[in-house]
């Protein structure tokens, strides 16, 4: 047995003024779009804004469904919505 010791270091933002315009503008759109999750049975709404290399912005919601906790995620939502 072998023992393995991560260390993550994150930045933490106190405010949307330290962000990027473009970081900004994807954290608002990814807001925007947790607003249309459907997320009955948990009450937590996820939105996720996802830039594409072409410059494209696509953006999904976590779904839930009556077989909760199985749902789909606002990342594979959007991911999805981009190769669809």
């Amino acid at each position: 047995m072998k023992t393995i010791k991560s260390i993550i270091e994150i930045e933490e933002y106190d405010s949307l003024n330290e962000l990027s315009e473009e970081d900004k503008q994807l954290l608002l759109l990814a807001r925007q779009a947790a607003s249309r999750a459907y997320a009955p049975y948990s009450n937590f709404k996820v939105g996720a804004a996802i830039q594409m290399g072409n410059g494209n912005v696509v953006e999904g919601s976590n779904q839930e469904n009556s077989s909760y906790p199985v749902g789909s995620c606002a990342e594979r939502t959007a991911l999805f919505f981009a190769s669809s």
